[in-house]
């Protein structure tokens, strides 16, 4: 008998409720996989973003001031260009290595949706320097560059989180006989 009120009827379950209804802990072999599943899913995800990262640094200098100074005195312009370039290199690589099993039919749907998620979440470092510099009134650069590194950290677990709730939609499959997935 068990040490509830409730009857038990051989089962382990108590009466009037179904084996559904009970918890089950996963298998700790499955709960390993899916911790190292999810872990490579980051660190792919980190990586990108940092080839985007090269990328829009990268071709904002260039386009500033490397050879010819093409848009020296055009900075927004420049940075509209090297922002856009990071977004497609992002788009690619998170659609193709880091979220590859859930990615959809929908391409068009994806990278819209995807721009609109790194819209929203650049003007996060953008906030956080605002509040940091005049809603607290921390002004020196120390601050400056703490609040920005704190919301680009932010804004990279909320590009994370959109990615996999509202683009990569689709549904993991199984590799076609003969293939191996690789990390």
């Amino acid at each position: 008998m068990s040490t509830s009120d409730e009857p038990m009827d051989g089962l382990s379950v108590p009466r009037g409720s179904t084996a559904a209804d009970q918890t089950v802990a996963p298998e700790p072999a499955i709960v390993v996989s899916a911790t190292r599943a999810r872990t490579y899913e980051i660190l792919r995800f980190l990586s990108v973003g940092g080839l985007a990262f090269v990328v829009d640094l990268g071709l904002f200098n260039l386009l500033r001031f490397g050879p010819g100074h093409l848009l020296e005195q055009k900075p927004v312009t420049a940075k509209v260009i090297s922002l856009v370039a990071a977004t497609l290199v992002s788009w690619v690589g998170n659609r193709h290595w880091t979220f590859s099993g859930q990615r959809t039919d929908r391409q068009a749907r994806e990278l819209i949706v995807f721009a609109g998620i790194n819209i929203v979440c650049a003007g996060v470092p953008v906030l956080t320097l605002a509040i940091s510099h005049y809603a607290l009134e921390l002004t020196n650069a120390f601050a400056d560059n703490v609040a920005t590194v704190l919301g680009i950290g932010i804004g990279t677990v909320l590009r994370y989180v959109g990615y996999k709730r509202w683009v990569f939609t689709g549904h993991r499959v199984a590799p076609p006989a003969g293939r191996t997935t690789s990390v």
